[in-house]
């Protein structure tokens, strides 16, 4: 499991189980930011994922991957355009529209 230094280990230990799986969802925004920094880490920057990827690789961790989902871009941990996501700051150049974006 990919760590956070600082408190985040602390918030990581209680809501993360042996396998990896996220027991809950922090109600807490501080604590919720910690868990959502680890799970940031399961998509490579600088690739582009569609909206189904994004809820694969979520899924593995919890089953709810749509609140999860929303939570990553919400505190700009992910950013989405057309059904596309990526993490924040790996992508160059997001603000128009290249050919390879799907149209929606």
């Amino acid at each position: 499991m990919s760590r956070v230094p600082g408190d985040d280990d602390r918030v990581l230990e209680t809501f993360i189980d042996v396998a990896g799986r996220l027991i809950a969802i922090p109600v807490q925004r501080k604590k919720r930011l910690a868990v959502l920094r680890w799970m940031v880490e399961d998509f490579q920057p600088g690739r582009l994922y569609p909206e189904a990827e994004v809820n694969r690789i979520i899924s593995r961790r919890h089953p709810d991957f749509a609140a999860l989902r929303r939570y990553l871009v919400d505190e700009e941990l992910m950013q989405r355009r057309r059904g596309v996501y990526w993490r924040t700051g790996s992508v160059a150049n997001v603000g128009y529209d290249p050919p390879a974006w799907p149209d929606e």
